[in-house]
């Protein structure tokens, strides 16, 4: 549970309000051409077409996208010549940036077929490299060039571009995807892609894209040049129109209602060559919370190469065991859809570390024992509610994992689940009906302890982060399992303390270290900051330095 996160539960419990702070705002707005000085007699062309060009949109959108296309043809000779031209290349990318701009605008549609736009010297025929994967169908799509979106959020305040060659575009399906659960992919497509024009004789125009975490280099008029990339505006894009912020808290006080959003999902096309990096968000909180994290990390060319990013979201009022549940079966699906060649890399953030935590864990019937007293055979539970638990009690570790990262990880539970402000929150959460059901039966059966967590009904998320909670203590029996390697990172707000439970302790504000500590760590970071320390810039470093580690060690690639 992340500082910014327990906030909004209690404005919500005492106001009645929610947190104001926005992950992303976007607004359009008409980029101005700005020129890089050049005696390139082509950009000094070029310079006073765009003038006549910028006052023709919304007058003539033909006429417009001709002078566009023209400008794109000049400055396309001039690199061919002399591909070192930074003005010719900075023109060339603002002329095809402004080609989608008209597109767009101008309701024009080259995309079902060749779309003639007339120009001096004649007319120019446009059309698109055809892709046979229906999903890669661009009429499909609407793409808006990523310099018209002026872009502010506290989750997109870092800017991760690349300098090169194409218009970045933010691409956005159309539809919602019908087969999203299907193939383990968001409901609508937010993508970042570069668009290249390339002028072929008769005076053809064909439009190119290419997805700049799958290359990092174009061929261009017999030359090789960078591919230009925006990472954080299609990142922006999706946080502001898709809002994750306005489910969170419902989410975690109403998690029944939500149970359709327990899914993991891909943020980039499947890549059998690249290994998975799955996040995990933690209470009241959503996806958008790694927003920052992967802004970051995509600006690491090894790791664009090499990474794929995914999510695991659900709604955070589960008991944590029961979320860890439904990552499993969301696990055994993926297995048979996407096969992965490599064991991916799992980073949790708080409750997020505690469901990882599972993944890397072989419970045997231990849990069980802890909770019941006695082996599942001898527990006389009715159906429904032995196949709740098993599932939620008795696991093995996932082959498919390979390496983990904890960061400001509850492990052994939190003091403030315990106290006033926690026993509140917990009060508000409706416990989902299946969970609940299985109730009486299951409270009547379990083994006395005077020491535990007293609670007269099942435990929710809140309960099961309290440090005298059974399954927190039962699960700090079971070890992890030897030979998969894990990392631990933390934050502390600078205010010093002991390690140990001796006050004043070294907190975050809401964990302390001796509960996001494990022994056997293969590293542990403290870095400065609340409990929100996935979002801390160190931290980020530190996660770029153990999926380079990762790569360098593991012995599948």
């Amino acid at each position: 549970m992340s500082y910014r996160s327990c906030c909004p539960v209690l404005f919500a419990a005492v106001l009645g309000l929610a947190g104001c702070v926005q992950y992303a705002t976007v607004s359009e707005t008409r980029p101005h051409f700005t020129p890089v000085r050049s005696t390139a007699r082509a950009v000094i062309q070029f310079d006073d077409e765009i003038s006549k060009t910028l006052d023709a949109v919304g007058k003539d959108p033909r006429k417009a996208l001709g002078g566009y296309l023209a400008c794109a043809e000049a400055c396309a000779q001039e690199l061919q010549h002399y591909p070192e031209n930074e003005a010719a290349r900075t023109a060339y990318n603002f002329a095809v940036a402004r080609i989608f701009m008209t597109i767009q605008d101008g309701h024009l549609n080259p995309w079902t077929k060749p779309l003639s736009v007339p120009a001096a010297g004649g007319d120019f025929v446009l059309t698109h490299v055809s892709d046979p994967r229906p999903q890669y169908n661009p009429a499909l799509y609407d793409f808006t060039p990523a310099d018209q979106y002026d872009v502010k959020g506290t989750y997109v305040s870092e800017r991760t571009v690349k300098d090169g060659l194409g218009a970045p575009l933010v691409a956005v399906g159309k539809d919602k995807r019908q087969d999203a659960r299907a193939v383990y992919a968001m409901d609508r497509t937010y993508y970042g892609i570069t668009a290249l024009v390339r002028f072929e004789k008769g005076r053809r125009c064909v439009i190119s894209f290419a997805d700049p975490l799958a290359t990092e280099t174009v061929q261009f008029e017999g030359r090789t040049f960078p591919l230009a990339a925006n990472f954080t505006v299609p990142l922006a894009v999706m946080l502001a129109r898709e809002n994750p912020k306005r489910m969170e808290l419902a989410r975690a006080l109403r998690p029944e209602e939500y149970a359709s959003s327990a899914r993991v999902s891909r943020l980039q096309p499947y890549d059998p060559d690249k290994t998975v990096v799955l996040v995990i968000h933690g209470l009241v909180d959503s996806a958008a919370t790694w927003a920052p994290m992967i802004n970051y990390l995509r600006g690491d060319p090894f790791i664009r190469q090499h990474y794929q990013f995914w999510f695991f979201s659900y709604p955070s009022g589960y008991p944590y065991p029961y979320s860890a549940a439904l990552l499993r079966h969301e696990l055994d699906g993926i297995e048979k859809k996407f096969p992965l060649r490599h064991k991916m890399v799992v980073i949790g953030h708080s409750m997020g570390s505690l469901i990882a935590r599972e993944m890397v864990t072989d419970s045997g019937d231990k849990l069980w024992l802890e909770i019941f007293g006695k082996p599942p055979a001898q527990t006389p539970l009715s159906p429904e509610s032995r196949a709740l638990f098993e599932d939620a009690l008795i696991f093995r570790h996932r082959s498919e994992i390979g390496r983990v990262v904890f960061i400001s990880g509850p492990h052994r539970g939190a003091t403030m689940a315990i106290g006033w402000f926690g026993r509140l929150a917990s009060s508000l959460i409706r416990v989902p009906g299946k969970i609940l059901k299985a109730g009486p039966e299951v409270l009547r059966l379990m083994a006395k302890d005077p020491t535990a967590l007293g609670i007269k009904r099942m435990p929710n998320s809140v309960d099961t982060l309290a440090p005298n909670n059974r399954f927190v203590k039962a699960i700090n029996t079971v070890p992890i399992t030897p030979g998969i390697p894990y990392h631990s990172i933390m934050g502390d707000r600078g205010k010093g303390g002991n390690k140990d439970h001796t006050p004043p302790v070294s907190t975050d504000g809401i964990v302390p270290y001796w509960s996001s500590h494990l022994d056997g760590a293969q590293s542990e970071l403290i870095v400065p900051s609340n409990h929100s320390a996935h979002q801390n810039s160190l931290a980020w470093a530190e996660v770029r330095r153990i999926l380079h580690l990762h790569l360098g060690q593991a012995g599948d690639r």
